[in-house]
């Protein structure tokens, strides 16, 4: 393990800009994804989805819907387009296996997935685990159906009966079967109409090279999990367990008034190459509620003095900044966030609230985001 490298927390801030793709986008969505190693998928759409607002900042050129058309070809278009082949397929959507959201993923992760997909299978409980009996019983009459008919949606399988959803609401059967097919890996997302997932046989959907490669030994698994987490946020806390696991590939990085960070090795160079932001005029940045950069709270409240929690899922009672707060970054400073909801039936970006510091402006950042979505600010 080399010795420690000492850097500002104004240096570690210019680092995090250019080893997360902020001051030089990727090319592609496919570039990005593999640099990443993922990107999180959520379904809330208040102001554009989650995914879209992380990789707007990061892929040159990017358009809303670009990461979905990037897996599953033009869904809106099917009577010019040829159906979306396996073999074209670069990335799939699974479940994180270490921290259990939905994620768009590389074709590699596939093997890495087969442990936690296969303990799943047969962990009783939980909208995750097991299935009963019926559920089983159901569930081969699905995959009998999608054998026979190509991909489906919940909606399209001929089924009353209600179970607890993983809400812990009753909903129908079929669909809480489908999702726990989907984290089993019994099925797979093969595309989606207007982002209702459509399930498929996973040879359907991966290609064969990938769909039956063996399963890695569970060190290669857990190795592989910790070096994920540091491609996506390049600047992490490492547990005293995990640092054998990847002593070979990481870096030590000591910055004031933060515990010891690691970041990989072929990203050392970045600290001397990150661009000095001191000169204004900065232009401001609108990063996801779930952003690369902010995703670990407590690094961004130490780094960056910035103390932020996504309040989508919380009661409106509770929330500080509102629905669907979007923080503001202006070169290396977290300096506010704005709340906004985009009115599609009047084509605007509507601004409910904001908190920004004294001497810096928004209203660019907003009027861009506006355009992305194709509305007025």
């Amino acid at each position: 393990m080399p010795a420690a490298i000492r850097v500002t927390p104004q240096a570690a801030r210019r680092f995090l800009r250019q080893a997360l793709l902020l001051d030089q986008p990727a090319a592609t969505v496919g570039e990005a994804l593999v640099h990443l190693g993922y990107v999180q998928i959520d379904p809330i759409n208040v102001c554009g989805r989650m995914h879209d607002l992380i990789l707007r900042n990061r892929v040159a050129g990017y358009r809303e819907g670009a990461l979905l058309r990037h897996l599953y070809g033009d869904t809106n278009n099917r009577l010019q387009a040829p159906p979306f082949r396996h073999h074209l397929r670069t990335a799939f959507e699974q479940h994180h296996p270490g921290a259990g959201v939905l994620v768009v993923l590389p074709l590699a992760a596939w093997p890495h997935l087969l442990a936690r997909m296969q303990h799943r299978r047969t962990t009783p409980g939980g909208y995750a685990g097991r299935l009963s009996a019926a559920e089983e019983r159901l569930a081969q009459r699905i995959l009998g159906e999608i054998t026979d008919r190509g991909p489906l949606s919940s909606d399209e399988i001929d089924h009353d009966a209600r179970a607890i959803t993983a809400w812990g609401t009753h909903g129908r059967m079929a669909k809480a079967v489908l999702d726990k097919l989907f984290y089993h890996g019994r099925v797979l997302i093969a595309r989606r109409d207007n982002f209702r997932r459509k399930y498929d046989l996973p040879e359907r959907v991966l290609p064969p090279e990938i769909c039956h490669a063996p399963g890695p030994a569970s060190e290669a698994t857990a190795r592989w999990l910790i070096l994920l987490r540091l491609r996506q946020r390049r600047l992490v806390v490492l547990k005293k367990a995990e640092l054998p696991l990847v002593s070979d590939l990481v870096q030590p990085v000591e910055v004031d008034g933060c515990p010891l960070f690691h970041c990989l090795r072929e990203d050392v160079p970045l600290f001397d190459s990150a661009p000095d932001y001191s000169p204004p005029p900065i232009h401001p940045q609108l990063l996801a509620p779930l952003d690369p950069l902010i995703y670990d709270r407590r690094l961004t409240r130490q780094l960056w003095g910035f103390d932020y929690t996504w309040e989508a899922y919380l009661p409106a009672a509770k929330r500080k900044r509102g629905h669907y707060a979007l923080p503001v970054l202006v070169g290396t400073e977290l300096v506010g966030h704005v709340n906004l909801k985009a009115d599609r039936g009047a084509r605007r970006l509507r601004l409910l609230s904001r908190s920004i510091r004294c001497g810096h402006q928004v209203a660019p950042a907003v009027r861009q985001l506006a355009r992305f979505l194709g509305l007025r600010s």
